[in-house]
């Protein structure tokens, strides 16, 4: 055999040898969620056998059902305060406070609804944000400004436990305890988007810049007209890690919320638990349906995701 030969049969076995890791890999990360969707669907004794039931010999709704029936809740509910003046000393009210409720509808779904609302107001006022703060940071000359970027380094390797008390004490203050609003807000200067986007930032040419200052553009609209275009990818990225972040901070979800209506999906779903049983049934119906956003927002993103991961890893 002679040296061609062998650099062909070389390259067939690297190439073989490739494709297999990474189907190998794929499957590890994959059968997880494929035994979720098929427990599911699997009966109380499938789930509990001793053996693995790889596939269910009937697909069984009856978990799906458990977790629609065993607790209601109103649809939405909107709080409309009465309108306060103040003369003087005085605090005069005008009116009385209205609650507008939606009709009832299964616990899973309102929770459901909490959870995309919460992960998509977080990933859009965190990405907005963050744009803004890493345009300002890169491109920006003031004084504190090394100061304030080494603060946002140093406060991404903090633990969020250490800052709970303080925000749980601020969110009561401000009356946001137990709304969605108490998980929104502590995510929103979330520092690794910040450094992100920064980053892509500074990829961007300061002439670029400077010429929309020329031609009299303000900072807002050199900011959206562009400097966000043109980060976009890192903003990509950016919203996926703020998505599922939020979508995964059961901690502070579970400081922050008490009310059965405005729990997320992964809180109620565990508090639906007995305390000397547990309905892996009930489980993993719940966790199937909560993979569905995030496979969907991974799917739409999964574009700006990759490029974002790619460009940070060549600039280095």
């Amino acid at each position: 055999m002679n040296r061609l030969d062998q650099n062909n049969a070389r390259e067939k076995f690297y190439k073989y040898f490739s494709v297999f890791a990474v189907a190998f890999v794929a499957f590890l990360f994959a059968f997880p969620l494929y035994w979720i969707i098929t427990g599911a669907f699997k009966t109380g004794k499938e789930i509990n056998s001793t053996t693995p039931v790889w596939i269910p010999s009937e697909w069984d709704l009856g978990n799906f059902q458990r977790l629609m029936s065993k607790r209601s809740a109103p649809l939405f509910d909107i709080t409309i305060p009465a309108l306060q003046i103040k003369f003087g000393k005085y605090l005069i009210r005008l009116g009385k406070t209205m609650v507008i409720t939606g009709p009832t509808v299964p616990a899973a779904i309102r929770w459901l609804i909490n959870t995309v609302f919460m992960s998509v107001a977080s990933m859009l006022i965190t990405c907005l944000t963050a744009a803004m703060a890493g345009y300002v940071l890169a491109k920006k000359r003031f004084f504190g400004k090394a100061i304030i970027f080494s603060l946002v380094v140093c406060a991404m390797a903090l633990p969020k436990q250490v800052i709970l008390i303080p925000l749980l004490r601020e969110m009561s203050a401000l009356n946001l305890y137990d709304t969605i609003w108490a998980v929104i807000f502590p995510i929103v200067g979330w520092p690794f988007g910040v450094f992100l986007l920064k980053q892509f930032a500074e990829g961007i040419p300061t002439e670029m810049v400077e010429a929309c200052r020329i031609d009299g553009a303000s900072e807002w609209r050199t900011f959206t007209d562009v400097m966000f275009p043109m980060i976009k990818p890192g903003v990509g990225a950016c919203a996926i890690f703020t998505f599922i972040n939020s979508w995964n901070d059961y901690f502070m979800q579970l400081i922050m919320l008490t009310a059965n209506k405005n729990l997320t999906i992964s809180l109620g779903i565990a508090t639906m638990q007995g305390e000397s049983s547990t309905d892996y049934g009930l489980l993993m119906a719940g966790a199937a349906l909560a993979s569905v956003p995030i496979i969907i927002v991974f799917l739409i993103f999964q574009k700006y995701f990759t490029k974002g991961i790619t460009m940070g890893a060549v600039k280095g």
